[in-house]
């Protein structure tokens, strides 16, 4: 079976599942680390002060392969970038169980968040595959194995350092990239696009162009990186909040905490359907609310040491950016079929920026203002963007 840009044959259930799943697989490898810093750092001889590096680096890297990597899928055959991408994945992963020297794992901490961007490779793959008509709904599935592989990494990782060590995590992961490669090369269909002789210089070059001459891009960018930094605040801060007073959890307790929020998952779908009901900005609105209404019930509940209705919080604020993601990325995709790959590159580096932002301002607010300033904090960053929506007047538009 062979797509290309100009046109595509709809894709089955099975491969739109066989997408979602690999997508959740590649991308939870960027999160990995993140609970096993304090692990990973001693072995190989990381000074505390540094061990913040590894997950910046991962992050960093991603960055740099949504441009240097995503951008390629406008011009090359989407099948075997995805797999050329994973064997290096896997690559890296081996390399980094075994790695014993700081320099060597910060630069394999990197490489591995470069070759996880083959998961934005997938993405708009599987929106090609499918008919208008269902472009929504198929998103949704793709972004909701997307975003259970990253609620779910942190917890998989906890629990299998726990046991095993950290080493094993990445050993684990391997496997599961090897095994994940042997599927998509039975499964998923070709695409080569049709670029007309593009390079990729012209790709590279093409992109600031590309974001200037887009106001719903830029806007959905907006809407999208205010939500993720929201996000990554309390992803970042909560586990810092659940270790001390008043839950005073130790490392399975936030495993399983963090497992109860990947329930904020299911929303995807549900987004996915809306969308393609032609109520994308009504959906826009309602996920800015989610989000900033799931920081409202966080802080009460903090403040009640109530560690259940932080539980509903986090899955709250979880389906509000899941939300917004899906229906964002509909309406992104229905623009220009030819440049998928770079809209998707583009969009999705603003955002992961946004991102990245907020899990640095997370720590500092935590340490200087506690639950209370990462609650306001989160709170005001959807209901800025909201404004913004606003002033887009796509609140007196609620079909789009």
């Amino acid at each position: 079976m062979t797509a290309s840009s100009a046109s595509s044959a709809p894709a089955g259930a099975g491969i739109i599942r066989l997408i979602a799943c690999a997508a959740g697989l590649v991308v939870a490898n960027i999160y990995y680390a993140q609970p096993l810093i304090g692990l990973i750092g001693p072995d190989i001889g990381l000074a505390p002060a540094w061990l913040g590096s590894i997950v910046m680096l991962t992050q960093l890297g991603y960055g740099c392969g949504m441009i240097g990597l995503v951008s390629l899928a406008d011009i090359l055959e989407n099948r075997r970038l995805v797999l050329v991408a994973l064997g290096g994945l896997a690559l890296t992963l081996l390399a980094s169980a075994f790695a014993r020297s700081a320099g060597a794992f910060l630069v394999l901490a990197f490489a591995i968040g470069v070759f996880a961007t083959a998961t934005q490779v997938l993405v708009p793959l599987a929106s090609h595959l499918s008919a208008e008509k269902d472009r929504g709904r198929v998103v949704g599935t793709v972004m909701g194995g997307l975003i259970g592989g990253i609620m779910l990494a942190r917890p998989f990782s906890s629990v299998v350092a726990d046991h095993a060590g950290w080493h094993a995590v990445f050993l684990i992961s391997c496997v599961m990239t090897l095994l994940l490669m042997v599927g998509l090369a039975r499964g998923l269909p070709r695409r080569q696009p049709v670029h007309d002789g593009l390079t990729y210089g012209h790709i590279l070059a093409s992109l600031p162009g590309i974001l200037r001459e887009t106001p719903l891009l830029r806007r959905r960018a907006f809407y999208q990186g205010s939500v993720f930094a929201a996000f990554n605040i309390f992803w970042t801060a909560v586990p810092l909040q659940l270790a001390s007073a008043p839950f005073h959890l130790g490392q399975t307790g936030i495993a399983l905490f963090a497992l109860a929020g990947a329930g904020g998952a299911l929303a995807a779908p549900l987004a996915g359907r809306l969308a393609d009901r032609g109520l994308t900005n009504a959906a826009t609105t309602g996920a800015m609310l989610l989000v900033a209404g799931g920081f409202a019930l966080g802080l009460v509940a903090v403040t009640a040491h109530a560690l259940v209705p932080l539980a509903v919080a986090a899955i709250v604020l979880d389906a509000g950016v899941q939300t917004n993601q899906v229906v964002s990325m509909r309406a992104i995709y229905l623009l220009r079929p030819e440049i998928r790959g770079r809209l998707n590159a583009l969009f999705m580096t603003i955002v992961f920026l946004c991102g990245a932002a907020g899990s640095v301002l997370a720590a500092a607010l935590f340490h200087h203002g506690g639950w209370q300033a990462v609650s306001l904090a989160g709170a005001v960053l959807p209901l800025i963007a909201l404004g913004r929506q606003v002033v887009a007047g796509e609140t007196t538009r609620p079909r789009a």
